[in-house]
């Protein structure tokens, strides 16, 4: 059971092997700093930060998002540490809240590896300051604890660090904020409308998004406010600007009036019944919303039944503890009504869900079939009147979210764009029930099938040449799942093969984004080559690590960690355990990536009380071309663009 931590309460952990995850609902930046017995930090050697991300027992994002996931080795930290404190600070830029007090409060959460929740805190009080100390980990008598700190610093991440003992803090902080600078430059709402000239300076400017570090529906991101999303985030300085017009200062528009609903009955669904710009935004943040509604509907649920199964193991006891029950059957009767007040609580908690099932199914209904194609199924008929957009859409469905408690309702998992965090597609047998019962040859057709279908819909909803796609099958073996990209056109090389292919493939997107990283640094980005591809590059990788040496792994590690900052995105297939004779060494990779399954797999949380969702991904109909139809569209469409 999760300890919600109080300021100053404190809490044992029982595991060593640790991952705090933080959710902030704007951007953060999160670093962690090792201290002796006295809380004293040595140097700046012994800060984990987005500039160093990595020290012994630690690893911190190198990015500023709203939402973390720091992993924590507790058995691997020197032995000279007694602390280790976790820091929160909000980025510099006139495009960021500039203290905590104008934001929603932060929340923390240590867990194991396997997910399980330790303890949570939520950090209250904050107004004027802009840097806090969220939690500590600290070492008392050979045992660990966790202790919710949450102590801010209204001089910022500067005030924080010297208060640590660090002799040069202001040096130190102003180097974290210029590592996460470049992340935060393309923290984007909504694209401009494109052209040419916006292409090249766009992709030349970063590539990535930084600031609501994604997913919609999804396991990593506060939800907008369901009446009153605020507007997105304005950028830095920079050669685009990227903020729609006039949402410096303006609330979105309120959502369209709902027919009136009959006495006695509930309001009647209607699309885009949320707050918004256009109509995708409107219904982006209605999904939002279902998904919102729908996790907290079945916590109030599971919290009833729960208190109702509570009270009757009492009831119970007191029965069977009391002498007056063991006369002329007075016990059965107290057992009885204890029995039939756990059913009464039972079946109000249950018409309560139901009802509220229902109206979200009644909402569901309405909504899928108005979802834009980027947000739709495949099966829906947005398909087949598809024409290659002229704009990227603001996100991306990644698959379908359910629960338990009514399966057939699903939420559609929209993540948004461009992409935060490179996906992995888990083609392993280990991990999922559903896997478990299939061969190993069958789950890995799947999962590179479902690679494809991510892709191809990644190069549907973006323009014409906005989008490249790169493939490295070292073995060839998923030429049967590829076909349809073959086939269809719109891969500019065919898949990259053998170790050759496969150095050749790294090197040249390892050299695109050291090139664009230091023209966005030198603010030079005129001087990049002009033959550079401007586009946003997707690498799709099949049956790693299989054809990869160790200055390959390097690079792809690289590639996950620093490319979706300019641009790059990994979408990787792969079996966790094929890669187990790197050890540890690949941790990193697999945190930095975004794991789907190709079957049905409750491995997802919801960032509000953390349900287990299962996840479906995305299924082309059986025999349907739709497909074919849509990459045959963009290929002509491509085409047309290079005249």
């Amino acid at each position: 059971m999760t300890a919600e931590l109080v300021r100053g309460q404190n809490h044992p952990l029982p595991h060593t092997r640790l991952e705090i995850r933080v959710s902030a609902g704007k951007p953060v930046v999160a670093g962690a700093t090792l201290g002796d017995e006295d809380g004293r930090v040595p140097g700046a050697e012994w800060v984990a930060h987005p500039g160093r991300p990595g020290l012994p027992g630690v690893e911190v994002s190198r990015q500023a998002t709203a939402d973390h996931r720091i992993a924590v080795e507790l058995d691997a930290v020197p032995a000279a540490v007694h602390r280790v404190t976790v820091l929160l600070a909000l980025p510099l830029g006139p495009a960021f809240p500039v203290r905590f007090g104008s934001v929603a409060a932060p929340f923390v959460a240590v867990a194991d590896r396997d997910g399980a929740e330790i303890a949570s805190y939520t950090i209250t009080g904050l107004e004027a300051e802009s840097a806090v100390v969220a939690l500590e980990l600290y070492r008392r008598r050979g045992a660990w604890k966790v202790r919710a700190v949450g102590q801010g610093y209204a001089g910022g991440l500067a005030e924080l660090l010297a208060d640590q003992g660090l002799d040069r803090a202001g040096e130190l902080a102003a180097a974290v904020q210029e590592a996460v600078a470049p992340g935060l430059a393309r923290t984007v709402g909504a694209p401009p409308p494109r052209t040419t000239e916006v292409r090249r300076s766009a992709a030349t400017a970063a590539g990535g998004t930084g600031g609501d570090p994604g997913p919609g529906p999804g396991p990593t991101t506060q939800p907008p406010d369901r009446t009153a999303p605020q507007p997105p985030a304005q950028t830095h300085d920079g050669p685009v600007n990227y903020t729609h017009p006039g949402r410096q200062s303006v609330a979105p528009p309120p959502p369209p009036a709902a027919p009136p609903a009959e006495p006695g009955r509930p309001p009647v669904p209607v699309a885009g019944d949320a707050t918004g710009w256009s109509m995708e935004e409107r219904l982006y943040n209605q999904v939002w919303g279902m998904f919102e509604d729908l996790a907290r509907t079945a916590a109030a649920y599971r919290s009833a039944v729960d208190f109702a199964e509570s009270r009757l193991d009492q009831e119970l006891d007191r029965a069977l503890s009391d002498p007056r029950s063991r006369i002329a059957g007075s016990g059965d009767a107290a057992r009885a009504a204890a029995r039939a007040r756990h059913d009464q609580l039972t079946e109000q908690a249950r018409e309560v869900l139901d009802r509220d099932l229902a109206q979200l199914a009644a909402e569901s209904d309405v909504v899928e079939p108005a979802l834009p194609a980027a947000f739709a199924r495949w099966d829906n008929p947005v398909w087949h009147a598809y024409r290659v957009p002229m704009e990227v859409p603001m996100a991306l469905r990644l698959g379908d979210l359910h629960l338990p408690e009514r399966p057939e309702l699903r939420i559609p998992m929209l993540i948004r764009l461009p992409l935060e965090r490179g996906l992995w597609v888990d083609s392993g047998r280990a991990t999922s029930e559903a896997a478990s019962l299939m061969d190993e040859g069958r789950i890995r057709r799947l999962a590179m099938d479902t690679a494809v279908a991510h892709a191809a819909r990644l190069i549907a909803v973006y323009p014409a040449g906005d989008f490249t796609v790169h493939v490295i099958d070292p073995a060839g073996s998923a030429a049967a799942a590829l076909a349809p990209l073959v086939q269809s056109g719109v891969l500019d090389q065919p898949p990259a093969a053998g170790a050759h292919g496969v150095s050749s493939v790294l090197a040249k997107l390892t050299q695109r984004v050291d090139l664009v990283q230091m023209a966005v640094r030198g603010g030079a980005a005129d001087a990049l080559p002009p033959d550079l591809d401007t586009a946003e590059q997707l690498l799709i990788v099949n049956d790693f690590p299989h054809g990869f040496d160790d200055r390959a792994v390097t690079q792809l590690r690289y590639l996950a960690d620093e490319g979706p900052a300019v641009g790059v995105h990994l979408l990787m297939v792969a079996d966790r355990e094929d890669a187990g004779a790197y050890g540890p060494v690949l941790d990193p990779l697999w945190r930095s990536l975004l794991r789907i399954t190709p079957v049905p797999d409750d491995h997802l949380a919801d960032p509000w009380v953390q349900h287990i969702w299962t996840y479906e991904p995305p299924r082309i109909p059986p025999g349907s071309q739709v497909l074919q139809q849509v990459l045959a569209q963009v290929a002509e469409a491509r085409r047309t663009w290079r005249r």
